[in-house]
């Protein structure tokens, strides 16, 4: 079969599927503004809260490394010089690889199945984290959490984005984060309490924090197989959610909104075709600004406040809380405004300008307190834009095969921030403040905000032309959509 062929087999196969999603529409037809109300809140608690709680734990297990390595990991492993940085490293390695073919997997095998597959799959490797007897054998095993972490978040963004309208999706997607960054909120906490239990059957206190959290997970895997549901156009069903005529009239919105429910049969050609549009490669730039800070402060803000700050062990996982619990609150407030004002670019701008604040302060001050406040601001930025810059990508794409290359594109690129996050801040460094740490993280800021102004810029042009009908936007091999506008 040559390329024209199998471009119309493919556009067959996506007319039948809009035929039949359009048939099926009818049943939702008769769905009042009470009733459809009712139908939100369901999937905001069965679908958002559980892939939240769950990613709350993946978070969780990828950032426990911070607080072992405070709790005598690093010299019970003789990890010396560069080696926590490789440690943290080479999990993005196999992380990343593994990541471009998660979003067909879980179209093809479902959500259910596939999150809570790989959810246990890395529980049972953290587990392994407990009983490792070498540094070498610790850096196995994170290449081995990187393949199954893989494929988990950018699941969850494309399901998420398959069951709302683009400006729902903010506050969705920042609830999800937020869910997660209890975790982070948390983690110190929960490891400051597992370390009393050095010396239990032989285990130092930081194996225990990954022996422990990792059973946690294992335990969560199996509610997530329970309570997980299938994308709105999928004929799978789930443990007592929608029904046929309910989950018709969530295909029927989302159609309405942007026209892209109808899923082509996956073609490789198609998926790859949406890394044409440099809009993409811009969102992903963001990304990897975005999370070159998220890392840096999960893997090096416990070591910053203990050896650089002075506090101790104890004090340090404490601390390390209030920063996360300050940042999801400013999360969540910025994805309410984003939403209510149907903005996204300046909700970018506005957490990378509060990052840029905090940054000076965490480095530069003289006193210790006011370092530690410092951390606040940076925080909060940095946490709050990760769901901002996946709204952001949302709100301006069409068509199930391109968002899917657009969501696995992101997170491989924030992925990427991740190994950048973990080396900018090096050991060596420690004794001048962690000073070019600080700078690598100001110039992500800059840039992130010099892309953001740029798309802005374009999409104001564009949608201008698209008022005065000299330009139809985001066309592709699907339905053309005449509404549609991109959200600055």
């Amino acid at each position: 079969m040559d390329r024209d062929e199998e471009w119309k087999t493919g556009l067959e196969v996506g007319q039948i599927e809009h035929e039949k999603a359009s048939s099926s529409e009818a049943l939702g037809d008769d769905v009042d503004e009470a009733e459809g109300k009712r139908i939100i809140r369901r999937i905001d608690l069965r679908l958002v809260v559980v892939v939240g709680c769950m990613y709350c734990i993946s978070l969780m297990d990828r950032t426990n490394l911070s607080a072992a390595a405070v709790a005598g990991m690093l010299t019970d492993l003789d990890m010396v010089g560069n080696r926590y940085s490789i440690v943290t490293l080479v999990f993005f390695v196999t992380y990343i690889v593994f990541q471009t073919p998660s979003t067909p997997i879980i179209r093809r095998v479902g959500p259910r199945i596939f999150l809570s597959t790989i959810t246990l799959c890395w529980g049972a490797t953290m587990i392994g984290f407990g009983f490792v007897p070498t540094y070498d054998a610790l850096l196995g095993l994170r290449l081995v959490l990187g393949i199954f972490e893989a494929g988990y978040f950018p699941g969850c963004v494309y399901l998420l984005s398959t069951w709302f309208t683009r400006y729902e999706i903010g506050k969705r997607y920042a609830v999800f984060y937020l869910l997660g960054c209890v975790a982070s909120a948390l983690s110190g906490l929960i490891a400051f309490g597992i370390i009393h239990m050095d010396g239990i059957r032989g285990l130092q206190g930081w194996r225990w924090i990954f022996i422990l959290e990792g059973v946690i997970t294992c335990l969560v895997s199996l509610l997530g197989f329970w309570l997980l549901v299938d994308f709105p156009d999928s004929k799978r069903m789930a443990w007592k959610f929608l029904n046929d005529r309910e989950r018709a009239w969530v295909v029927k919105r989302v159609a309405a909104d942007r026209g892209d429910v109808a899923t082509h049969k996956f073609s490789l050609i198609l998926f790859l075709k949406g890394g044409l549009d440099w809009r993409v490669w811009a969102y992903a730039m963001t990304a990897f600004c975005t999370n070159t800070l998220t890392y840096s402060l999960a893997y090096f803000l416990p070591l910053i406040l203990r050896n650089n700050l002075g506090f101790s062990e104890g004090v340090t996982m404490c601390l390390i809380a209030p920063p996360y619990a300050f940042g999801g609150i400013w999360m969540f407030m910025m994805g309410w405004i984003g939403d209510r004002l149907h903005v996204r670019g300046p909700i970018i701008v506005a957490n990378m300008t509060l990052s840029l604040i905090g940054i000076p302060i965490l480095g530069w001050h003289h006193s210790n307190g006011v370092r530690y406040f410092g951390s606040f601001f940076v925080t909060a930025g940095a946490i709050a834009n990760v769901p901002a810059t996946l709204a952001y990508q949302a709100n301006n794409v069409r068509g199930q095969w391109k968002r899917a290359f657009v969501s696995t594109s992101w997170v491989v690129f924030a992925s990427i921030g991740g190994i950048a996050g973990s080396l900018v801040f090096r050991s060596q460094d420690e004794a001048t403040g962690y000073k070019p740490g600080l700078y690598a993280c100001i110039a992500c800021c800059l840039l992130c905000i010099i892309i953001v102004g740029i798309l802005d810029l374009s999409y104001y042009i564009d949608n201008k032309k698209a008022d005065r009908e000299q330009k139809h936007l985001e066309t592709s091999h699907e339905e053309y959509q005449p509404g549609f506008r991109y959200t600055l």
